[in-house]
């Protein structure tokens, strides 16, 4: 990061030391690790990464506030074993907030919450390198605050291919009024978002992702697939995956560094350039903040959502069509 970055930057993590404590507003967070490579081919660090974040927690905060986190964490770096904590670890800050969800079964699990930049770095810290946030808030976890489709493509498939895609969908939510977000997966995909306002429970939202992705599926066989098993899946197709809609799923979040080779960044892109033509790799934790700077929040919508959503005349409608 250059001179002028690190003078713009929220926090400045330091470098040339493994370990150090940093001070945001009124709160010390301790940070270990700092020189672990984390890209080593790229020559990116676990301080770098920690870095990005802090940089860009302006754009990312009011996308993941108030909701829980599954920590994916991957204390080797990007290319080395990974697994999922949900409940946040003790021993703990105690100004960092959690989330109490009560599963089926009774269990009762509380997840972090990263309201803001020390909350932040502290998941981060745990070698967390995306963000996963759950889809509804805090207060009340079976009301989503959006509808999403997750364009999977198949081993091989291209990726104007899941351009194509994202159109398609876009395009079937545009005649039914529902304006969409679109942004780069950071991994192989798109993600197409659309707000709605909190009313439709999960099972409702979920319901509703299943019967837009049906009815896409038949009009474009040989683009779209709805088979999720890879061992039968058609070649050169797109999963158009309505299943992350479900109870307890989570896609990475808006701005998160990506476990990819190349360290992509889950980026919002405008419709126009998925019309043109984008690549994963062009978004990268080494670049993207420029483009952050020019750009601003091209998600902000997602958090304006207004009027009610109405998702059971919705439904009737896609089932019409």
């Amino acid at each position: 990061m250059s001179a002028a970055e690190r003078r713009r930057a929220v926090v400045t993590i330091p470098t040339g030391v493994d370990n150090a404590i940093v001070r945001s507003g009124d709160r010390d967070v301790r940070l270990t690790n700092l020189r672990k490579p984390f890209w080593p081919a790229l020559g990116i660090t676990k301080g770098d990464l920690l870095q990005y974040y802090a940089d860009v927690s302006d754009l990312l905060l009011p996308h993941i506030r108030d909701r829980a986190m599954v920590m994916k964490r991957y204390p080797d770096g990007a290319a080395g074993k990974f697994f999922f904590m949900k409940h946040a670890p003790t021993p703990r800050p105690g100004w960092l907030r959690t989330c109490e969800f009560r599963h089926r079964t009774g269990k009762v699990t509380e997840f972090p919450v990263i309201d803001d930049l020390p909350s932040l770095l502290w998941v981060i810290n745990l070698g967390c390198i995306d963000l996963n946030p759950w889809y509804a808030r805090c207060d009340d976890l079976d009301r989503p605050d959006y509808v999403h489709f997750d364009l999977d493509p198949s081993e091989g498939t291209s990726f104007d291919r899941v351009r194509e895609t994202a159109l398609v969908v876009r395009d079937a939510l545009d005649a039914i009024g529902m304006k969409s977000l679109v942004k780069t997966t950071g991994s192989r995909g798109l993600h197409v978002y659309v707000p709605i306002v909190r009313g439709p429970d999960q099972d409702q939202v979920l319901t509703f992702a299943r019967a837009l992705a049906a009815a896409l599926g038949p009009r474009h066989p040989t683009l779209i697939t709805l088979q999720y098993r890879l061992a039968t899946r058609p070649k050169d197709c797109v999963l158009v995956d309505y299943k992350q809609n479900a109870r307890e799923q989570t896609l990475a979040s808006v701005y998160s560094v990506r476990p990819h080779p190349k360290a992509a960044v889950s980026t919002p892109v405008t419709w126009a350039e998925v019309e043109k033509g984008i690549a994963i790799e062009q978004f990268r934790l080494d670049n993207v903040r420029q483009r952050f700077r020019k750009v601003g929040d091209l998600w902000k919508p997602l958090l304006q959502a207004r009027g009610r959503t109405d998702l059971d005349r919705l439904l009737r409608t896609v089932r019409r069509r």
